[in-house]
């Protein structure tokens, strides 16, 4: 970059006529803001800096962008100007009368020259006064040039100043990539990188369905209208992105809009909730966006497109479309599980079983349009799996790997949870009947993560598994004889009766049925066993023997 321009000397060539004046009458043309992107430092800095000794001596005290510092003396410098200069003159050329110093003003304003900058010495001693006259009329800032700063060190004082601030500028686009990376990649994915977005542009940050309903949002509230607002334009914008006649999805739009001293921006997501219309995520602004904030917006826009979109949400690669044709085609669980299991993982992996209730209004279960993929990204990264279901309020999914998905995410997002133990692919059935118990359980107590308990050290290890599955077997023999509601369900209201230590209540709770109902199922049981089931000793006896009946534990002895 160079560290001043000279538009154009006047040495004895012919210089073309420039455009015709503006009279007195007509308004000055207001000042060119340099593009957006490019480099600018503000008037006020160079005006600041002790080493350059500039004094504004005229002209309106606004702060203006400067994006290039130019010298010239050529009677009229208008045609050479691109508008944002600081144009520096020592007045070799100026006009002699008030008339043409007023003329020369008005074409400098007129072109978009940001300020005006004048040398004293060696062609006038001082600023003459027609122009700064002139400068105050037509609102050009006038800015007085020591003898002792060369206009050259004016340039490189703003070019350096321009490069600090990009260079900041670029600190700042780095920090907030490398923060939307990591927020990515945490199990609440989809919030952290709101959040993230939200912090690093001073704004609130929202992620929006195709009607415009909040599905997650990050950082201070706005005011209702200006909510509305930006729903309003998100609605606008993805309506352009919604798919043609033929089917095909349209590129991604973004819009802005500003609204007494609301700045608002969307940016639609390819690839979103297309049954529904696409995403956006919109941000509103007390400030105008820099070009910091569009770069970060621009990366978080694309960090959002991916979590959101039906790939990342249903897991669609094609191993796993390979391991559904095999099962549809007569495979066995157990033959195409391996091809699931993460990279690097044993074939013999082991798999958590996990259901799940919504109980709780998460971000997005008031948007009209329900957000189910969304829905099913943000599980998905929660749970750290791509093997979801999700039935309405409903959810079954699948976790590779031996150890226990972090489920605390998940629950933040509205659900209650219930997971079975890590079990072989042999035991999903079992591990199936665990997740099923544990949520049962999670909604009679009220707690939002419950996880099947294992007893590693405790008095089912003192008794051979082939004795106490004997025993489990002829202790509820006696129930073989009951007639409805069968043998099965006694037993099930058995079980959740003494998981929740005989309260009525929660067993009625757990099960849907009438403290009645399973009043009278216990009653039954107590009859067809011959015990009494106030006794804790026999509670106890028959907590054990439960544990060992066929089918209930897996075959590794685990869980």
């Amino acid at each position: 970059m160079q560290v001043s321009s000279n538009l154009m000397a006047d040495n004895g060539r012919n210089i073309p006529e420039g455009p015709p004046v503006s009279t007195p009458d007509q308004p000055a043309a207001a000042p060119h803001a340099p593009a957006p992107g490019t480099p600018a430092v503000p008037l006020a800095v160079l005006l600041a800096d002790p080493g350059l000794g500039l004094v504004q001596i005229a002209g309106p005290r606004e702060d203006r962008l400067i994006g290039t510092v130019g010298t010239t003396e050529v009677e009229d410098p208008a045609p050479y100007l691109l508008g944002g200069e600081l144009l520096l003159t020592a007045g070799v050329r100026l006009p002699e009368s008030a008339a043409g110093i007023d003329a020369y003003v008005r074409g400098v304003v007129g072109a978009g020259a940001a300020a005006l900058g004048f040398g004293v010495a060696p062609v006038y001693e001082e600023v003459p006064p027609e122009l700064v006259a002139a400068c105050d009329r037509h609102g050009l800032p006038l800015l007085r040039v020591p003898v002792a700063t060369p206009f050259v060190a004016v340039g490189r004082a703003a070019y350096g100043a321009m490069a600090e601030a990009r260079n900041r500028d670029l600190r700042q686009i780095s920090e907030a990539q490398s923060a939307l990376a990591s927020a990515a990649a945490r199990p609440d994915a989809l919030r952290a990188v709101l959040h993230q977005l939200s912090v690093h542009l001073g704004a609130w940050t929202v992620l929006l369905d195709g009607r415009g309903g909040e599905l997650f949002a990050a950082g201070p509230r706005p005011a209702p209208q200006v909510r509305r607002q930006l729903a309003e334009l998100a609605v606008r914008t993805t309506t352009r992105t919604r798919p043609d006649g033929r089917g095909r999805p349209q590129p991604p739009t973004a819009a802005a809009e500003h609204h007494a001293g609301s700045y608002l921006t969307v940016h639609s997501l390819p690839g979103g909730d297309l049954a529904g219309g696409p995403l956006a995520v919109g941000v509103a602004a007390t400030a105008p966006p820099s070009v910091v904030h569009r770069s970060v917006t621009g990366v978080a826009t694309v960090l959002l497109s991916l979590l959101t979109s039906p790939r990342h949400a249903l897991g669609a690669d094609s191993a796993g479309s390979g391991a559904l044709v095999r099962l549809l085609l007569g495979a066995t669980p157990a033959e195409v599980a391996p091809a699931l299991l993460p990279d690097g993982a044993p074939p013999a992996g082991r798999w958590t079983v996990v259901h799940g209730r919504r109980t709780r209004p998460g971000p997005g279960s008031g948007a009209p349009t329900g957000g189910e993929s969304v829905q099913l990204a943000a599980l998905g990264t929660a749970l750290g799996t791509p093997y979801l279901d999700l039935d309405g309020d409903g959810l079954r999914a699948l976790v590779p790997g031996g150890r226990p998905p972090e489920a605390g995410s998940a629950a933040r997002l509205g659900w209650t949870l219930g997971l079975s133990a890590a079990v072989p692919t042999a035991d999903l059935a079992i591990a199936d009947t665990q997740a099923r118990r544990a949520l049962r359980r999670a909604l009679a107590t009220g707690e939002a993560v419950v996880r099947h308990r294992t007893e590693e050290q405790s008095v089912h290890g003192l008794v051979t598994g082939a004795d106490a599955t004997a025993l489990a077997r002829l202790r509820f023999a006696p129930l073989d004889a009951a007639g409805a509601p069968g043998p099965a369900v006694l037993l099930e209201t058995l079980r959740a009766w003494l998981s929740l230590h005989g309260s009525w209540d929660r067993t009625a709770t757990a099960l849907q049925l009438h403290r009645n109902t399973v009043r009278q199922r216990i009653a039954r049981v107590a009859e067809l066993l011959g015990v009494d089931l106030q006794d804790p000793d026999v509670r106890m006896e028959l907590w054990f023997a439960l544990h060992w009946l066929p089918g209930e534990r897996p075959a590794d002895g685990q869980g």
